[in-house]
């Protein structure tokens, strides 16, 4: 998940904007180390949650992601064709 937050908007600039596959995948071999440290807070708070209940979790919900999803099933447009 944490490499997909960063990993996937840079394959969308890729191809909204016409931008070079290996500056935007520079740009990620940049981010890996910081990636990685979520990640491993991401594991350690999932293991806190098996003790300690969903509350040990950061956010429980993401609502705004859900609510970018349900405004863009409504756009008449897609940005991208499959």
């Amino acid at each position: 998940a944490a490499y997909e937050s960063a990993g996937g908007p840079a394959s969308a600039a890729v191809r909204l904007l016409s931008l070079d596959p290996f500056d935007a995948t520079t740009v990620l071999a940049r981010l890996a180390p910081e990636i990685d440290r979520i990640a491993a807070r991401a594991a350690e708070a999932a293991h806190r949650a098996l003790d300690e209940g969903p509350g040990a979790l950061p956010a429980a919900a993401a609502p705004l992601l859900d609510i970018a999803a349900e405004q863009h099933a409504t756009w008449p447009v897609r940005l991208f064709a499959s």
